[in-house]
């Protein structure tokens, strides 16, 4: 068993949050909740094998939110004493009386229970932290020397993003958690030259929410995807330029893990369907009166939300509002039957509970609702990818993620992938270039007939989901399955371009 990093708990915590919650409350704050941060992070990149940037970031700070005859105040410092705790929940409160002139709709939030005391750390082996930065670079420079050692492969880039965050939350109703994470993510490209032309080929592995030993063979077979590699380039720089037109499509997780974070993702978050966002991020097309009617997709649809999830970039025990994380519905046999809820949104429209989706970047940051683990459920007895493309008779298989599209309702998109396979009769017929697949969000998941069974579904996911004002990011995960969609329209991206 892990425990909380010793030198984050032997920082003031407890005396810091006493301080703040007990100063923010005496000036008459009817709500005081305090977070501790610590945040490090690393970053490794080689190109061809030569280390070229490593950098250690590392942010301890904290923050203060209350709210204050219905208005929100926030404030954060660096200044790890309890004068200083108290001044900053001083100038949260004085935020607040000066922004509730203008504030026109009172805060509440959604009852929690008081969770008392405790300790959460994510599912990992070896911290990376604790692996010296000498041997992750032999590492990503021997990945390297392998893919160069392949004729067909002109150049290579290598990088290594890696987090921990500790985080200590207390509020006035009782809730005190410490809890401790760690995510990473390994890439590898490699760059084909032929012809005056060059293309890219990048490793599929995602990022994670793991430890060091995913790099050394946990959970991911790193050898057999980099021995594949010079292969998949060079047949990509000789494939012909796909044909426009309508195919049954084979999405694999590597690529079917984006248009959930697009379509379903950002769509089902409330505060986005409420307007909150429209000013940046935009608005959604899955609106609450659509909630319980709207057939979002066919009866093998299955969405859910889950905070929860071992291994996932935005799994955490308790959210940054003191709320504990949950699973839950967001679409049930395709109907469209639940969002994705902070404590505010929560009692704002009624809802009983928050599902635990508060989150901020940094000790800087007021939390904002932000998105959980949304992922698609594989069917229990469901077909393997091999099946779902011998049901095919004429089709593309996509692989991979690549550029993407999408209007600000998310309804409108657009998706490109690192490689398409032509099925004919069931079979693969080689790889094809310039392919997008096009369609309204409701048009493409009511289009799909089937789901792969639990062997085909991978936990995909990102570091950098990006949201608000000022702008932040949080890393989240993306689980599916593999899937048979029918009739869906491909574009020959180059021609579309006008080349």
């Amino acid at each position: 068993m892990r425990e909380i990093d010793s030198d984050f708990t032997a920082l003031p915590l407890r005396a810091l949050a006493d301080a703040a919650l007990s100063r923010a409350r005496e000036l008459g704050a009817e709500h005081v909740d305090f977070r501790l941060e610590r945040i490090r992070h690393q970053t490794l990149r080689l190109s061809d094998g030569n280390l070229e940037t490593a950098i250690d970031a590392d942010s301890t700070g904290f923050a203060v939110r209350v709210i204050l005859a219905g208005t929100w105040g926030f404030a954060s410092g660096i200044d790890l004493t309890t004068d200083a705790a108290a001044r900053v929940a001083e100038q949260a409160v004085e935020v607040a009386k000066v922004a509730a002139a203008i504030n026109r709709e009172r805060i509440e939030l959604a009852a929690e229970p008081a969770h008392g005391d405790r300790v959460w750390i994510s599912s990992y082996e070896v911290d990376p932290f604790d692996v010296a930065v000498r041997d992750k670079t032999a590492l990503l420079g021997d990945w390297s020397a392998r893919l160069l050692g392949d004729d067909r492969v002109a150049h290579v880039d290598a990088s290594l993003l890696q987090v921990k965050e500790n985080k200590f939350y207390a509020d006035t109703a009782g809730t005190v958690t410490t809890q401790q994470r760690v995510r990473l993510h390994p890439v590898l490209t490699a760059v084909g030259i032929r012809d005056g032309a060059f293309d890219t080929m990048r490793t599929l592995a995602p990022p994670a929410g793991r430890g060091y030993e995913y790099l050394t063979g946990a959970a991911w077979d790193w050898d057999d995807e980099l021995a594949r590699i010079p292969e998949l380039l060079a047949e990509k720089l000789t494939a012909p330029s796909v044909e426009a037109g309508t195919y049954d499509l084979v999405v694999d997780p590597s690529n079917l893990w984006l248009t959930i974070h697009e379509s379903i993702g950002h769509a089902t978050e409330l505060d986005r369907a409420l307007g909150y966002e429209a000013a940046y991020a935009g608005t959604s097309f899955a609106t609450p009166d659509k909630l319980g009617s709207l057939q979002y997709g066919s009866k093998v649809m299955n969405i859910t939300g889950d905070r929860t999830a071992e291994h996932g970039l935005a799994t955490i025990g308790y959210d940054d509002e003191g709320v504990e994380t949950q699973a839950w519905d967001i679409v049930r046999d395709g109907l469209f039957v639940g969002y994705q809820l902070d404590r505010r949104i929560a009692r704002l429209t009624g809802a009983e509970r928050s599902n635990g989706c508060a989150f901020a970047d940094s000790p800087s940051s007021m939390p904002l609702q932000r998105m959980a683990n949304v992922s698609l459920r594989p069917a229990p007895q469901g077909p393997s990818t091999e099946e779902l493309i011998s049901g095919v008779d004429r089709g593309l298989y996509v692989v991979g993620d690549k550029s993407w599209s999408i209007d600000m309702q998310r309804y409108n998109f657009q998706f490109t992938g690192q490689r398409f396979y032509k099925i004919e009769n069931g079979r693969l017929a080689g790889q094809v270039r310039d392919a997008a697949y096009q369609a309204t969000t409701t048009d493409f998941w009511n289009s799909m007939e089937a789901v792969g069974g639990p062997q085909t579904y991978v936990l995909g996911g990102a570091f950098n989901c990006g949201k608000g004002q000022p702008g932040q990011v949080a890393p989240v995960s993306h689980g599916t399955p593999s899937a048979l969609f029918r009739g869906v329209n491909i574009l020959n991206a180059v021609k579309e371009a006008g080349k």
